[in-house]
Protein backbone atom coordinates (compact mmCIF):
# COMPACT_ATOMS: atom_id res chain seq x y z
CA UNK A 1 0.00 0.00 0.00
CA UNK A 2 2.52 2.41 0.87
CA UNK A 3 4.78 1.66 -2.07
CA UNK A 4 1.91 1.92 -4.38
CA UNK A 5 1.39 5.75 -2.88
CA UNK A 6 4.84 6.49 -3.19
CA UNK A 7 4.80 5.03 -6.78
CA UNK A 8 1.63 7.63 -7.54
CA UNK A 9 3.49 10.55 -5.72
CA UNK A 10 6.67 9.96 -7.32
CA UNK A 11 4.77 10.14 -10.85
CA UNK A 12 3.05 13.09 -10.32
CA UNK A 13 5.84 15.32 -9.26
CA UNK A 14 7.74 14.32 -12.49
CA UNK A 15 4.31 14.96 -14.71
CA UNK A 16 5.32 18.64 -12.78
CA UNK A 17 8.58 18.98 -13.34
CA UNK A 18 7.95 17.82 -17.25
CA UNK A 19 5.24 20.55 -17.67
CA UNK A 20 8.49 23.25 -15.90
CA UNK A 21 10.98 22.08 -17.82
CA UNK A 22 8.10 22.67 -21.05
CA UNK A 23 8.15 26.31 -19.82
CA UNK A 24 11.63 27.05 -19.17
CA UNK A 25 13.73 29.01 -21.75
CA UNK A 26 17.64 29.77 -21.08
CA UNK A 27 19.89 32.00 -22.88
CA UNK A 28 23.61 31.33 -23.11
CA UNK A 29 23.38 29.02 -19.96
CA UNK A 30 21.19 31.60 -17.82
CA UNK A 31 18.09 30.34 -16.89
CA UNK A 32 15.42 33.47 -17.60
CA UNK A 33 12.83 33.88 -15.15
CA UNK A 34 9.54 32.80 -16.03
CA UNK A 35 7.54 35.26 -13.66
CA UNK A 36 8.38 38.95 -14.82
CA UNK A 37 7.98 41.00 -17.83
CA UNK A 38 9.80 39.36 -21.30
CA UNK A 39 11.48 42.86 -20.86
CA UNK A 40 12.56 42.50 -17.90
CA UNK A 41 13.62 39.05 -18.44
CA UNK A 42 15.91 39.30 -21.01
CA UNK A 43 18.04 42.14 -18.50
CA UNK A 44 19.49 38.74 -16.31
CA UNK A 45 21.88 38.06 -19.34
CA UNK A 46 24.73 40.07 -18.65
CA UNK A 47 25.13 42.32 -21.77
CA UNK A 48 21.82 42.79 -22.09
CA UNK A 49 19.85 46.06 -20.45
CA UNK A 50 16.28 47.44 -20.83
CA UNK A 51 17.22 49.34 -23.82
CA UNK A 52 18.71 46.60 -25.97
CA UNK A 53 16.00 44.04 -24.90
CA UNK A 54 13.61 46.63 -26.15
CA UNK A 55 15.11 46.94 -29.18
CA UNK A 56 14.99 42.99 -29.49
CA UNK A 57 11.72 42.52 -28.84
CA UNK A 58 10.82 45.47 -31.21
CA UNK A 59 12.31 43.99 -34.47
CA UNK A 60 11.08 40.51 -33.36
CA UNK A 61 7.31 42.16 -33.27
CA UNK A 62 6.86 40.62 -29.55
CA UNK A 63 5.07 42.33 -26.95
CA UNK A 64 7.60 43.46 -24.01
CA UNK A 65 4.40 42.63 -21.73
CA UNK A 66 4.47 38.96 -22.40
CA UNK A 67 6.04 36.21 -20.03
CA UNK A 68 8.29 33.55 -20.95
CA UNK A 69 5.52 30.46 -20.75
CA UNK A 70 3.11 32.64 -23.00
CA UNK A 71 6.13 32.57 -25.87
CA UNK A 72 5.42 30.19 -28.84
CA UNK A 73 8.51 27.78 -29.43
CA UNK A 74 9.35 29.98 -32.78
CA UNK A 75 9.50 33.19 -30.94
CA UNK A 76 11.07 32.10 -28.16
CA UNK A 77 14.14 30.48 -30.99
CA UNK A 78 13.74 33.75 -32.83
CA UNK A 79 14.55 35.66 -28.98
CA UNK A 80 17.48 33.51 -28.53
CA UNK A 81 18.83 34.18 -31.67
CA UNK A 82 18.69 37.67 -31.61
CA UNK A 83 20.34 37.43 -28.02
CA UNK A 84 23.05 35.34 -29.28
CA UNK A 85 23.92 37.55 -32.11
CA UNK A 86 25.18 40.43 -29.69
CA UNK A 87 28.51 39.93 -27.52
CA UNK A 88 27.27 38.32 -24.16
CA UNK A 89 27.84 36.77 -20.79
CA UNK A 90 31.58 34.66 -20.87
CA UNK A 91 32.62 36.36 -23.88
CA UNK A 92 31.51 39.86 -22.96
CA UNK A 93 33.39 39.40 -19.56
CA UNK A 94 36.31 37.96 -20.70
CA UNK A 95 36.44 40.76 -23.03
CA UNK A 96 36.19 43.51 -20.35
CA UNK A 97 38.83 41.60 -18.14
CA UNK A 98 40.84 41.80 -21.45
CA UNK A 99 40.47 45.33 -21.74
CA UNK A 100 41.65 46.28 -18.10
CA UNK A 101 44.57 43.99 -17.95
CA UNK A 102 45.75 46.05 -21.18
CA UNK A 103 45.53 49.47 -19.43
CA UNK A 104 47.79 47.44 -16.47
CA UNK A 105 49.97 46.64 -18.79
CA UNK A 106 50.48 50.35 -20.11
CA UNK A 107 50.59 51.35 -17.03
CA UNK A 108 48.51 54.58 -17.83
CA UNK A 109 46.54 56.44 -15.73
CA UNK A 110 43.33 54.32 -15.51
CA UNK A 111 45.57 51.07 -15.07
CA UNK A 112 47.30 52.31 -12.37
CA UNK A 113 44.09 53.48 -10.56
CA UNK A 114 42.25 49.73 -11.53
CA UNK A 115 45.75 48.09 -10.11
CA UNK A 116 45.51 49.93 -6.90
CA UNK A 117 41.92 49.43 -6.75
CA UNK A 118 40.70 53.10 -6.72
CA UNK A 119 38.23 54.98 -8.31
CA UNK A 120 39.14 55.16 -12.32
CA UNK A 121 36.90 57.65 -13.46
CA UNK A 122 37.62 60.35 -11.88
CA UNK A 123 35.77 60.48 -8.34
CA UNK A 124 36.99 62.04 -5.21
CA UNK A 125 38.58 59.99 -2.57
CA UNK A 126 39.60 62.26 -0.13
CA UNK A 127 35.86 61.69 1.65
CA UNK A 128 33.86 58.93 -0.94
CA UNK A 129 35.19 55.82 -2.59
CA UNK A 130 35.53 54.08 1.07
CA UNK A 131 34.04 50.79 -0.89
CA UNK A 132 36.78 50.79 -3.53
CA UNK A 133 39.22 51.64 -0.80
CA UNK A 134 38.16 48.33 1.88
CA UNK A 135 37.63 51.06 4.38
CA UNK A 136 34.29 50.39 5.33
CA UNK A 137 33.40 52.79 8.56
CA UNK A 138 30.05 52.34 10.60
CA UNK A 139 29.60 55.67 12.01
CA UNK A 140 30.27 59.28 10.01
CA UNK A 141 32.99 61.23 12.03
CA UNK A 142 35.30 64.41 10.98
CA UNK A 143 37.98 62.44 9.38
CA UNK A 144 40.03 63.85 11.42
CA UNK A 145 41.52 62.75 14.76
CA UNK A 146 41.44 63.97 18.18
CA UNK A 147 44.87 65.67 18.97
CA UNK A 148 45.84 64.53 22.79
CA UNK A 149 45.77 67.78 25.40
CA UNK A 150 48.46 67.03 28.11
Amino acid sequence: MATSVLFVLIQNISKYKDNLLLNIMRIAGITIPEDKRLEVALTVVHGIGRPRAKTILNSLNIDSAKKVPDLTADEEKDVRREVEAFKIEGDLRREKQINIKRLKDLKCYRGVRHTRGLPVRGQRTKTNSRTVRGNQRKTMGSGRRKVEKT
